[in-house]
């Protein structure tokens, strides 16, 4: 079912990835997951560990009859039998071989120490256990895989032992056995030597499975699979516990992007930045901004001098063209940009500045100059675009103005009581309007709407869906400058605004009149 068995894309965000502190996935959660990463085309979907807890054993039944895979085969997790019980009467191995995945990967010790402390029984008892386990399954059917772990410490301690651990399992059977480095304290220096060793003294097919507590899983996996590794196991987002394991997505995109090695069906990793991004919000994990290809800082830029670069080919400041993985570049407007800064944002606003070099110089020194006052553009486009719009017609798009409010919050009887009296001009007519709320702000975003709604029924469907507060360093003994940023959405898109003033209530009025404003022109609505 994969493209091609020489290379495998292993993914375990279901259950080394569910390991996260934090993170819980529903049995609903993980079928919505997999589907996810089917459509992304990995070749396997680790499901988790059925039989040792009940979601994963109620998840797998409704796999069985649910899943649908497109792409990807289903694996079950376990580990080898215990000691001294027979593989065909060990309950959890039974867990294994009745799960109805096509293929089982089994976790088995590499490390002397793990197989006595842990483990407590003899280095020779753990081969056997090994030899029948993966012996076992195959007579059952099922293709094998086996997680040697703590591979990487287990070698530096006594390496004819975990030598021997691969050898056993590849001689009952397993497909592959992949390295793991269960502490991740690799560097992928000393890592690719070991594999490079490992591949030398042994005859079986090598995987790597790496975490990321050096802040090295995904070098070390590349690393490894430079060295001859051919099946790479990781997580969606790097997800799993502790500092998480290697993202897969990032593993996946530098093997087609930059070592030319296809191991998605075509055109996959263009849904990258899509399915990344579905799987955190079933995840209910906010994306990393940072995260490498996906994030959505990945392609933005800020800096004046890359802008002017990026005008003239956006390769000068981009490794890689943004599309391929189905991400976007963005320009940020800040007091570092230039003209070819404002230049790329309009354009990528879709306001066209006609190349007119001194209303550029305008806009450029405007921005420097509320910038300088504590406004900031680059999480606010939406005001950053009305600008704009002011600066070519020489007129602010207006559908109102407020000209008077006043807000109370009263405590009486333990009870908190907070009220907003708004007075507006709209369509040539004064509005006195009144809201109460969870708090001021909420008041007056109410009462604004409210008197606003009967000549404009199209705010019915804005709402705010986040609001930002930031108090800003004193300047020239003025005294504490505060910032507000609005998240306003319709439903079909969201956008951002910004306040300031040394009043939290007047910055946050600001915020809110530039969104309305903003969400009645998405409506398709004249300014007056």
């Amino acid at each position: 079912m994969t493209i091609d068995d020489s290379f495998h894309i292993y993914d375990t965000t279901l259950r080394d990835g569910a390991q996260q502190e934090g993170l819980n996935l529903s049995v609903h959660d993980k079928l919505t997951i997999a589907r996810h990463l089917d459509d992304l085309g990995v070749g396997f979907i680790e499901g988790g560990w059925p039989g040792a807890n009940p979601k994963d054993t109620e998840f797998f039944a409704l796999a069985k009859k649910e899943l649908k895979l497109k792409n990807a085969t289903f694996v079950a997790f376990g580990a080898t039998r215990r000691p001294n019980v027979k593989a065909a009467d060990d309950a959890l191995l039974g867990a294994l071989r009745d799960s109805g995945a096509p293929a089982v990967t089994l976790v088995a010790k590499a490390f002397d120490r793990h197989v006595d402390l842990a483990l407590k029984t003899s280095l020779d008892e753990n081969l056997e256990m090994i030899r029948d386990s993966v012996t076992h399954l195959r007579q059952e059917g099922q293709r094998v895989f086996l997680d040697a772990e703590h591979f990487f410490d287990g070698y530096r301690s006594n390496r004819a032992y975990a030598l021997e651990v691969v050898r056993v399992a590849a001689e009952a059977g397993a497909d592959v056995i992949a390295l793991c480095d269960t502490n991740g304290g690799m560097l992928p220096d000393e890592l690719s030597q070991v594999v490079h060793d490992v591949l030398q003294a042994s005859s079986a097919r090598i995987g790597i499975h790496c975490h990321n507590d050096t802040g090295c899983a995904i070098a070390n996996s590349m690393a490894a699979i430079a060295a001859g590794a051919t099946h790479v196991q990781g997580t969606l987002n790097g997800y799993g516990e502790r500092t998480g394991n290697a993202d897969l997505v990032s593993i996946i995109a530098n093997l087609e992007l930059k070592k030319d090695k296809p191991v998605l069906p075509a055109n996959a990793l263009r849904e990258a930045f899509r399915i990344s991004h579905a799987v955190a919000e079933v995840t209910n994990v906010s994306p990393s901004a940072r995260q490498p290809y996906v994030g959505v800082s990945a392609f933005a830029h800020k800096a004046g001098l890359h802008a002017s670069a990026i005008k003239v080919d956006p390769s000068l400041y981009q490794h890689e063209d943004p599309a391929s993985v189905g991400n976007d570049m963005r320009m940020l407007v800040s007091d570092m940009a230039g003209r070819a800064s404002i230049e790329l944002k309009s354009q990528e606003l879709g306001v066209d500045l006609g190349g007119d070099r001194e209303l550029i110089g305008r806009v450029v020194e405007r921005v420097k100059d509320m910038e300088s006052r504590g406004f900031t553009f680059e999480a606010a486009d939406a005001s950053f675009e009305l600008l704009l719009h002011e600066e070519l017609t020489g007129k602010r798009p207006a559908f109102f103005t407020i000209d008077h409010w006043l807000t109370t919050t009263e405590r009486s009887e333990g009870s908190i009581i907070t009220k907003a009296e708004v007075t507006v001009t709209a369509q040539g007519k004064e509005i006195t309007c009144t809201g109460s709320g969870n708090g001021p702000v909420n008041a007056f975003d109410r009462a604004l709407r409210d008197g606003l709604n009967t000549l404009y029924p199209e705010l019915s469907v804005l709402e705010l869906t986040d609001y930002k507060v930031r108090i800003l360093e004193g300047r020239l003994g003025t005294g504490a400058v505060t910032r507000v940023l609005v998240e306003t959405s319709d439903g079909k898109g969201e956008w951002s605004t910004v306040g300031v003033h040394e009043n939290v209530i007047a910055a946050s009025a600001m915020a809110l009149e530039d969104a309305l404003t903003f969400g009645l022109l998405r409506q398709g609505r004249k300014p007056e």
